[in-house]
């Protein structure tokens, strides 16, 4: 439901534009950024660019980070996707979930979507895991020869309000690996992987009815309410759109009216 609730475009977005820019101008700004997404998009793995996130240690936990895409997810591991987001997410929605998993569902196999896979690493050493990762073989708990899966990130190189973006679909974490700072870690390396892929902005949707990512994005991380957002719109909805600029034009269009 992500793209239905992008529909919605700001005017002043556009009138910022259109009243600095030629006609001309505009064609070839847009001509740049469809080159920046299809750059972007077509990177066979944006965590290869940053070996020091391949791992992440703590005193009471251990994982290794991996790369996917879409239309390349296994049967157990499609399914340990699915059961974390109705575990996740179903409180949050509410009645409306039985819909939204039918989104969800269509929306994590699709050509477009990237992936961060975050294995726990148990008796072994990490690194000898992180080798393995290209030739595991999954079973149907989302165990496998790579560890245990105990967390994922799905996100997209797309385009809003004509600015590249890399939008995060889903973070998800298990509920043991909650409040160990791993959460904060992925959306350092999300922010990473943006600013590498010349993206302007990491944009994301959050439940209002979900505190706890409110908070974490709000507070912690320092994301902002969009003017993308049905809320800077005037409009009624159970969602905020949040963004984190890295740049002015972004921030001008993506902000102006943010709180």
């Amino acid at each position: 439901m992500e793209a239905e609730k992008r529909v919605a475009s700001s005017k002043k977005a556009e009138n910022y534009r259109d009243k600095k820019m030629t006609r001309k101008e505009i064609l070839e700004k847009k001509r740049k950024v469809q080159e920046i997404t299809k750059a972007a998009v077509s990177k066979k793995d944006p965590l290869s660019s940053f070996p020091s996130f391949h791992h992440y240690n703590t005193k009471d936990l251990s994982v290794y980070l991996d790369s996917g895409r879409g239309d390349n997810l296994s049967s157990s591991v499609k399914q340990y996707i699915q059961n974390l987001l109705k575990v996740n997410m179903e409180p949050a929605y509410g009645t409306e979930w039985p819909e939204e998993e039918k989104v969800k569902r269509r929306q994590m196999v699709s050509s477009e979507a990237r992936y961060i896979f975050v294995y726990e690493t148990v008796n072994a050493d990490a690194n000898i895991m992180f080798k393995l990762s290209k030739k595991g073989r999954s079973n149907a708990d989302g165990t496998d020869d790579k560890g245990h899966l105990v967390a994922f990130v799905h996100y997209r190189f797309t385009i809003e309000e004509e600015i590249p973006v890399l939008y995060v679909y889903e973070l998800q974490l298990e509920h043991r690996v909650q409040g160990k700072g791993l959460g904060k870690f992925l959306m350092l390396l999300i922010e990473l992987i943006a600013q590498k892929s010349k993206m302007s902005a990491v944009v994301l949707t959050v439940q209002k009815a979900n505190m706890t990512a409110m908070n974490f994005y709000r507070n912690k991380l320092r994301y902002l309410i969009s003017i993308m957002s049905p809320s800077q719109m005037g409009l009624q909805s159970n969602y905020e759109i949040l963004c984190k600029s890295f740049n002015y034009e972004a921030k001008a269009v993506l902000e102006v009216c943010a709180t």
